[in-house]
């Protein structure tokens, strides 16, 4: 067990209503998304995305690294030329020289990263807790005297000691940071252990919390939830969760999730958020996947005889939201599974009015069709077996 030096209570937060009413969005789709295997976005594919993020509404735009090359450098430029209503943020590491760049670029806020925990920082770099805390010190002063917005990013924050974890995010906020983002860099936290760590950094400093959650075990979304539900109010996302790995926490799921389940309303335009998601399937080559939450073919379509019915009954009895709120329209398909209800409204829909007992006589066709043919009937296939 993590054992902490707590020398005082934090409070302990667990109600849906408990998320601040200011939570903010500061995507990394430009960014961390494209550091998937496979991905790589145009530079206008990039101002593309950039422009329908910022039109539903996101607070920051993770634009990319200045310290990459010149590709990145432009991006940046370009986008803050745009004069978007969203901050433009550019990923550093702990490096003064970078802060430059990005200055350079015309960005408003930085990400200064730098590894704790002991695997990244003394494995992989051969660096002390004493050189990282020095290093972004000495990198944060640089950023705030440049006029900057800062979010202090701690690397695997979810394997870094507790004791560590608490001394780096005190330091960075003594430094001048805005923020501090606790990442999950590896994928490897639930949410009671976010629970946990998210109310001992807000036991701990004053700055606001971000979360950057991955995926690797399908907990992303739902940490980033109770991380909000402990009082963070930033969070990392990416449109459809694309990232390294199993990638990150699902923008468009996140949005619908704080509206329809925890009651709290970022004030996105979600009928945007259909667009965004075939925009970035589209330029990144990922397929939309027919169940992938929010977005999905599937997730609207209807062919259980059980739930078609209650579908034109009331759409809330199968449906948790209107498929309206994102840009959608449900749909009602014929298969093996299909009701004599689901089937007159069918014929009725392609004008051919039949009643209840004409229904239930064409079913065990219409069910025999489907099996045969293992797949849902299309009106012409309908058509012929009512001529």
């Amino acid at each position: 067990m993590e054992q902490v030096n707590k020398s005082a209570p934090f409070k302990s937060q667990s109600h849906d209503d408990d998320i601040p009413s200011n939570v903010h969005f500061d995507d990394t789709t430009l960014r961390d998304g494209e550091q998937a295997p496979g991905i790589s976005f145009t530079h206008e594919d990039k101002l593309r995305i950039a422009r329908l993020l910022n039109r539903c509404g996101v607070d920051q735009i993770e634009a990319g690294i200045p310290a990459s090359g010149i590709a990145e450098q432009r991006l940046i430029s370009d986008l803050t030329a745009m004069n978007m209503d969203c901050s433009i943020l550019a990923w550093c590491r702990a490096v003064p020289e970078e802060i430059d760049m990005a200055v350079a670029c015309g960005a408003d806020a930085v990400a200064i990263s730098c590894p704790t925990s002991d695997i990244l920082l003394k494995t992989k770099m051969g660096k002390t807790h004493a050189w990282a805390l020095e290093a972004m010190r000495r990198t944060i002063y640089h950023a705030k005297e440049q006029g900057l917005y800062v979010s202090a990013d701690s690397e695997d924050s979810s394997r870094t000691d507790p004791s560590f974890l608490v001394d780096y995010a005190q330091a960075v906020e003594k430094a001048g940071a805005d923020r501090f983002r606790f990442c999950d860099t590896v994928g490897v936290m639930d949410p009671r252990r976010v629970h946990d760590k998210i109310a001992l950094l807000k036991h701990s400093v004053n700055i606001e919390v971000e979360v950057h959650m991955h995926n690797d075990f399908g907990m992303a979304v739902a940490n980033t939830i109770i991380a909000l539900q402990q009082g963070a109010t930033w969070m990392n996302t990416t449109v459809l969760g694309i990232g390294e790995r199993a990638g990150n926490a699902a923008f468009e799921q996140i949005v619908m999730a704080l509206w329809q389940i925890c009651n709290r309303n970022p004030g996105f335009d979600t009928s945007l958020l259909m667009d965004l998601a075939d925009l970035v399937s589209r330029s990144s080559g990922e397929p939309l996947g027919h169940r992938t939450p929010i977005v999905g073919s599937d997730v609207f379509t209807h062919e259980s005889g059980m739930h078609v019915d209650g579908i034109l009954k009331n759409a809330h009895t199968y449906e948790p939201f209107d498929p309206s709120l994102i840009g959608r329209s449900r749909t009602l398909q014929v298969g093996k599974h299909t009701g004599s209800h689901a089937l007159q409204h069918q014929y009725a829909r392609m004008g051919y009015p039949i009643d209840r007992d004409h229904a239930s006589n064409l079913l065990p066709q219409v069910r025999n069709a489907a099996e045969s043919l293992n797949r849902n009937l299309t009106d012409d296939e309908l058509r012929h077996l009512l001529a």
